[in-house]
């Protein structure tokens, strides 16, 4: 991996392929290595930068709670180490969490965006009393028992045993996250505001995917938007990993939205 250091966080990042720049950002407790099984299709005919994002993989993981909006300037400075004008940037889970931010604050910096099983709506009360668990699980139990309980539920259920290597290999992406690196995530997540107006107003095209049977972000979450600039489309008995679940269906629909671009 290469490596660039951004107002004092080295982040590093993978890149492969040559053409007009598309920035793929991991969920949390991920990596780049997220993107393994479709970076090679895409970089065939695009410049495809992938960052381990703040807290993860090898890029830096700073003790303390981050924001989305701090992850995402990471990834703009990583554009601008890069000399990389304008790019897509197609967020997973997290990482669209990160593409919204982008887009409301660095909107010239993008051609399009896209949410890959994530969504523009804020973390409910529930959802941000899960967050404080997850930090409390990792601080108590460690970073390998959290994400043994976190991976199995990201599979479509009938994917869990079919797919066990894909699991299996999730898991060891998450386990060498940085105990502090999921927690300053986890509380950047559950402090994340709602950007369903970013979505509907975004001057540039936007893709949406959603997994069939994702039990984190249901279809519903992530399609809160029809506008005209807004290419939806769902994979079909995928979870929340179409990376690893579907990835021929997935690399189908990056591709088809990234040439509807150009024409």
């Amino acid at each position: 991996m290469e490596k660039v250091m951004c107002d004092g966080t080295t982040i590093c990042y993978a890149e492969q392929g040559k053409g007009e720049a598309l920035v793929l950002l991991h969920g949390f407790c991920g990596s780049s290595s997220y993107w393994d099984e479709v970076v090679p299709e895409l970089a065939r005919s695009y410049r495809c930068i992938v960052p381990d994002l703040r807290g993860h993989g090898k890029t830096d993981a700073p003790v303390g709670s981050y924001t989305i909006e701090q992850m995402g300037n990471d990834v703009v400075q990583l554009l601008d180490e890069l000399e990389v004008e304008k790019a897509v940037i197609l967020g997973h889970s997290m990482g669209g969490y990160i593409a919204l931010a982008i887009a409301q604050h660095h909107p010239e910096r993008l051609n399009a965006f896209g949410l890959i099983h994530s969504t523009a709506f804020p973390d409910s009360d529930e959802a941000k009393e899960k967050r404080l668990r997850a930090v409390s699980t990792i601080q108590s139990e460690g970073i390998v028992n959290f994400v043994d309980g976190l991976v199995p539920g990201l599979f479509a259920p009938e994917h869990v045993e079919s797919l066990s290597a894909h699991v299996n290999r999730v898991k060891e992406i998450g386990y060498k996250t940085a105990p502090q690196g999921a927690i300053g995530a986890a509380l950047a997540m559950r402090e994340r505001t709602d950007r369903r107006d970013v979505l509907s107003a975004a001057p540039m095209p936007v893709l949406l995917v959603a997994g069939e049977k994702d039990g984190l972000i249901p279809p519903e979450r992530t399609f809160t938007s029809d506008k005209p600039h807004i290419v939806q489309a769902t994979i079909a008995g995928a979870g929340h990993m179409s990376m690893y679940e579907a990835p021929e269906e997935l690399i189908q629909v990056i591709k088809q939205f990234m040439a509807d671009l150009s024409d």
